[in-house]
């Protein structure tokens, strides 16, 4: 187990971000394992092909026995939304002591691939050589697999944080960590990570509690090393729709009376949506999800409320109606 205290000026500054960079490293445990992520395979079926071989076996041989990623490869985030590049050249920037120590714990009780092997050596020289190695690989990887799929993963991620917002904001940190995950327990300003490899402590003591979303991560995560912030991965909220394709409801005749995006968003609009939600859904941006839900709303068909920061959307009775339900 390992657990995070935390303090009052800690939840304070709780706050959320969202990683590029791990989000892609993250990705390679369903290369590696794709038996444990059914909901992604069909993005890896996709991806597959289209990937170097080569490239993907060092990749893939960073992700420990245990599916530890080495901390080098998913920095701390220093805003709320860095781009890939910016957290990329980051990694480049790690010292050696620092990558070798890192891929040294993620393999706690095994020998380290052949591919590796150079991480395990004295001199500097073939460690800096093979992080700038993964480092090309992984960029490479980004535009492969994930970056044609970001704006998707994006939504997802925001949705996901649009709701643990209101969470915090409505019960604290206890509702917060409620519904995380089974794996995480909030008592007496305390957050306990069960099921974890390390055992150990850490307290904020005034460095707040960092919590990054992601669609690749199957359980809570925090850094593998003791001496680092607190940082908390988590599995986020949503993923199961994320693969599916886009909603193709028959509003044939109902498209021909208000148009087809109209069309779909009554289609689905049979529980409070936020915009953000919608938009993922729909595999569009906000603002056009908003031009339509005014019109949407000002002839009656859609229902709206605030809750908290957000509005939520929902169909009307005489929306109902017009869709058949």
């Amino acid at each position: 187990m390992i657990s995070f205290e935390l303090g009052v000026e800690d939840l304070a500054d709780t706050r959320f971000a969202i990683s590029p960079i791990e989000e892609t490293a993250l990705s390679l445990r369903v290369l590696r394992e794709p038996g444990l992520y059914a909901l992604h395979l069909p993005w890896r079926r996709s991806v597959r092909a289209r990937l170097d071989p080569s490239s993907t076996d060092l990749l893939t041989s960073l992700v420990g026995p245990d599916r530890a990623i080495p901390d080098f490869l998913t920095p701390r985030p220093t805003s709320f939304a860095a781009t890939f590049e910016e957290e990329l050249a980051v990694v480049r920037q790690t010292p050696a002591e620092v990558v070798r120590r890192d891929v040294l714990a993620a393999y706690p009780r095994h020998r380290l691939p052949e591919v590796l092997r150079d991480m395990t050596a004295a001199d500097d020289g073939p460690v800096h050589t093979l992080r700038d190695t993964v480092c090309d690989h992984l960029h490479r990887y980004w535009d492969v697999a994930i970056r044609p799929s970001w704006p998707q993963l994006r939504l997802v991620l925001e949705a996901d944080m649009t709701y643990r917002a209101r969470q915090l904001a409505v019960g604290g940190a206890r509702l917060l960590f409620a519904d995380m995950h089974p794996n995480l327990r909030w008592h007496n300003g305390v957050l306990h990570i069960d099921k974890m490899i390390g055992r150990h402590r850490v307290v904020a003591s005034g460095r707040g509690l960092l919590l990054l979303p992601s669609v690749f991560a199957h359980k809570p995560t925090p850094p593998l090393w003791p001496a680092e912030p607190p940082v908390l991965t988590y599995p986020c909220r949503g993923v199961a729709t994320l693969w599916a394709p886009s909603p193709t409801t028959d509003v044939t005749s109902l498209a021909a009376l208000v148009g087809t995006p109209k069309a779909r968003l009554l289609g689905f609009l049979d529980e409070p949506l936020a915009t953000v939600e919608i938009a993922r859904r729909l595999r569009v941006t906000p603002s056009a999800v908003s031009q339509h839900l005014r019109v949407l709303n000002a002839t009656g068909l859609i229902t709206r409320a605030r809750d908290g920061r957000h509005v939520l959307y929902r169909r009307s009775p005489l929306g109902d109606q017009l869709v058949g339900q």
